[in-house]
Formats: C-alpha cells, sequence, structure tokens
C-alpha cells in the first residue's frame, strides 16, 4: 500500500505540471486567436497522432536519436582517455585547455556550418554532438581527478594500495560525481546541438520541421518540436536511471 501511494505521488507530481502548463497554452492561445501563430493543444496532439502512424516518423526520430547516442559515446570515451591523459602528463593539459575553452566558446552555429563542409550533412549531428560533449566530460573528470590526488593520496600510501584495488575502490567513486554532473549538464546540450545541426543539414528530424516551417504547416513544426522535447527528457532520464541503478548495484557489492 505504502508503495502504490509513492507511486500516485510521483505520477501527480509529474503530471499536474504538465496539465497546469497545457491549460496555460491554451488560454494564450484562446487570447492571441492566432492558430499559424499558437495553434492550439489539441490541434497539435491530434497532429502528433497523425505523425505516430506514419512510417517516416519512426525512421526519422531513430536515426536522430542514434546520431545523438553515438556523439555522446564518443565523446564519452575520448573526454575519459584524453582526461586520463592531461592528468598524467600536466604539459597535455596545458596544451589542451585553450582548445577546449575555444570549442566551448565557439557558437554552435558556427560550427554547424564548417561540419557540413568538413564531413558531410550526414554525419554533421553526431560531430556537433561529439564537439558539445567533449569538454564538459573532459573538464569534469580532469577536475575530478586532481581533487582525488590531494584527498586521496595519503590514503594510498597508508594502505599500501595496489593499482586496481586503488581504481576500484577510490578512484571511481570518487569520480562518479563529477562524471554523472558531466552527463546530466550534457545531454540536453547534446540534444539540442545535433537537432540544430539536423536543421540546418537538412536532414532527419531537422528536414522535417524545416519541411514544416517552409510550407507553414505550423502544427506540424509544433508536434515535431513536441517530439524533440520528449525525446530529449526520455533520453536523459534513461541514461541516469541507469547510470544510478549500476551505481547502487556496486554500493551493494560492497555492503
Amino acid at each position: 500500500m505504502e508503495k502504490a501511494k509513492r507511486t500516485l505521488t510521483a505520477v501527480g507530481r509529474f503530471l499536474l505540471p504538465l496539465v497546469f502548463w497545457a491549460a496555460v497554452w491554451w488560454l494564450i492561445c484562446l487570447r492571441i486567436g492566432k492558430p499559424l501563430l499558437l495553434p492550439s493543444p489539441g490541434r497539435v496532439f491530434k497532429t502528433l497522432g497523425e505523425l505516430l502512424q506514419t512510417r517516416t516518423f519512426y525512421r526519422v526520430t531513430a536515426l536522430s536519436v542514434w546520431n545523438v547516442i553515438r556523439g555522446i559515446l564518443r565523446a564519452v570515451f575520448a573526454g575519459i582517455l584524453l582526461a586520463y591523459l592531461t592528468y598524467r602528463v600536466r604539459f597535455l593539459h596545458d596544451l589542451l585547455f585553450p582548445l577546449m575553452t575555444v570549442v566551448k566558446a565557439t557558437p554552435v552555429a558556427s560550427f554547424i556550418v564548417l561540419a557540413i563542409i568538413w564531413v558531410g550533412s550526414k554525419s554533421v549531428p553526431t560531430f556537433i554532438t561529439f564537439l558539445i560533449v567533449l569538454p564538459v566530460v573532459w573538464s569534469n573528470l580532469d577536475e575530478g581527478l586532481r581533487k582525488q590526488e590531494k584527498t586521496l593520496g595519503e590514503v594510498t600510501v597508508v594502505y599500501r594500495m595496489s593499482f586496481w584495488r586503488r581504481i576500484r575502490y577510490l578512484t571511481l567513486p570518487s569520480l562518479r560525481p563529477y562524471f554523472f554532473s558531466a552527463l546530466r549538464t550534457s545531454l540536453g546540450l547534446a540534444w539540442k546541438a545535433g537537432i540544430a545541426a539536423e536543421i540546418i543539414a537538412n536532414v532527419n528530424i531537422g528536414e522535417q520541421m524545416k519541411e514544416a516551417n517552409l510550407y507553414f504547416q505550423v502544427p506540424e513544426l509544433y508536434a515535431w518540436t513536441l517530439t524533440v522535447i520528449l525525446l530529449s527528457l526520455a533520453l536523459e532520464l534513461s541514461v541516469m536511471a541507469i547510470l544510478r541503478r549500476v551505481a547502487n548495484d556496486e554500493t551493494e557489492e560492497k555492503t
């Protein structure tokens, strides 16, 4: 019974804000009275339902999600490797720091336009996602490694821990908050950057949104925008749930 109450409470906390903002959307729509500017929630959801019945919807959304996930995985792997290397070699850190700063400071649109020339339209979303996530993962893990060196260095000496025991029981647990923070920060940014790249490169979901905008298909444009938002939330919640599950399993093993 207690578990059912907690579930209902969680569902209520999730649904009530959605109902509230849908009502606000509906009231603003009534106030404006211009469907070409702001279609009603009912019209947008009806259009989304129609899109869900087409093969194109699933094909382009699957490609968009895969492009973003592929870019994130590559960036995470590269970020972990670079963080270790720059932690071990200080000169390499000093060498890469300006480059990572430039990547974070440069507008995404500039990289997208250049990437179309460098890698071609189809590869642009993955490449842009990689560029967005890499500096975040690298900087967080690099900071975590350097703080770990100050706080845990003496422990390894006193207890004479082996390299692998030090990695398992000290390094990984101490880096977990930094890694989780990096993913939490970069997932939403990666998805938005990936969709922006698709719009400019005219592929997948971006192509559908661009076409809807070109032909003034406003409900379709809002429906695709809603799809992007829902997919972004689903991606972020899924990844964080997996990471929390892994962390909980490791904690149970230790206890």
